[in-house]
């Protein structure tokens, strides 16, 4: 997406938050996969308001004053939430969607009283020492659906984490094509070095949930 983009190369998808405000985050019209919100970053960015995260009511707030990197980020949608909810987040994607980042974190910014985010480049499988010390959360959704990215995914997984890095990983479960292969693939690599648990749907949002779209925690073997 050039720098010059203009207001008509995008539109506009909200998405509510429990405390009745909402995300506007624009996606444009042309463009390849990071360009659009996919229903898994819907549904992990209402998965990080559920009770157990955040809570106001009882003084819950998992998020406040926690480091979070977005990996793949697109248009940014789950890191904005994450920030909303008072983390310090830093949203990653390649150079060509910082543009679209950068939107859509000014269109947000109202929104963010105590946290806060930024945008950065990261290729997967390269340096990370901008993103040390190790963040308490790293999180991505529908990251894996592409054959040559797997290793260098798993392998900047691997150097962002330290030993109390939680990943969130939010996908789609796709039946057709390579897609089952390249999951298989991915958490094959994945279980060398991480443990991974399945949060069942009654943990998630009860209105932003599928039967098809899996939520994971994932931590380093000790």
């Amino acid at each position: 997406m050039a720098a010059d983009a203009k207001e008509g190369d995008y539109f506009v998808r909200e998405i509510e938050k429990n405390d009745g405000f909402s995300l506007k985050v624009k996606q444009c019209y042309l463009g390849d996969v990071g360009c659009v919100v996919w229903d898994a970053a819907i549904v992990l960015a209402k998965y990080l308001e559920t009770k157990q995260f955040y809570d106001p009511s009882s003084g819950v707030n998992v998020w406040a004053g926690r480091t979070v990197v977005e990996l793949g980020a697109g248009t940014g949608v789950v890191g904005l939430m994450a920030a909303t909810l008072g983390a310090d987040v830093t949203v990653t994607d390649l150079e060509d969607l910082q543009t679209l980042l950068r939107l859509n974190i000014q269109e947000n910014q109202a929104l963010i009283k105590s946290g806060s985010v930024t945008a950065k480049v990261l290729k997967w499988g390269e340096d990370v020492s901008d993103f040390q010390p190790p963040p308490h959360y790293v999180l991505m959704a529908d990251c894996i659906y592409y054959e040559q990215s797997i290793v260098p995914l798993v392998e900047s997984l691997k150097l962002l984490s330290g030993p109390e890095t939680c990943i969130i990983c939010c996908y789609e479960q796709r039946t057709e094509g390579v897609n089952p292969k390249v999951e298989n693939q991915f958490f094959e690599l994945l279980q060398r070095n991480f443990n991974c648990e399945e949060i069942p749907s009654e943990k998630q949002d009860p209105e932003f949930s599928s039967p098809d779209i899996h939520i994971l925690h994932i931590r380093r073997k000790a």
